[in-house]
């Protein structure tokens, strides 16, 4: 299980922050700012940290991804009927980590508007249902082992 959730992190995470970094980059903001703004989540002045805050920003992002991962492979590993459907599942899973990151986690922290700009919204969507949350799904389909309950 383990290993499974490495994995899922691993590329989702992966899929995830090089989609941020693009379209920092096309904002004109560019992937270091847009880190360090990750970082400031939990540390607020890691905006002013330059390098050392762009680095805390990727650690947070793929801890933020990990725990996104955790919590799928359990659900997964006991809920059998998610692996045998991942697609599925997936898609699920990246509304629900749509909702609770965008709809609740970020408005609090950053004194955002709810409901976000409908641009937003789209690209958010995107990047939690299909760099998000089918690719963790896909790992866990072929990684984890559903739990058997002694009966």
């Amino acid at each position: 299980m383990t290993r499974a959730i490495g994995w899922a992190t691993l590329v989702a995470g992966t899929l995830d922050i090089l989609y941020a970094a693009l379209m920092s980059a096309i904002s004109g903001a560019g992937p270091a700012a847009m880190l360090r703004t990750v970082a400031s989540g939990p540390f607020p002045a890691a905006t002013q940290w330059g390098t050392g805050g762009s680095i805390l920003g990727l650690l947070v992002h793929f801890t933020l991804m990990g725990i996104m991962a955790t919590y799928f492979v359990i659900a997964a590993r006991n809920w059998p009927m998610m692996l045998a459907r991942p697609i599925q599942w997936g898609i699920a899973y990246g509304l629900v980590t749509y909702v609770v990151m965008n709809w609740m986690v970020v408005p609090l922290r950053f004194d955002t508007p709810v409901p976000p700009p409908p641009r937003a919204i789209l690209s958010q969507l995107f990047a939690h249902i299909v760099l998000v949350g089918i690719p963790i799904a896909l790992v866990a389909a072929r990684m984890v082992r559903p739990r058997v309950l002694a009966g």
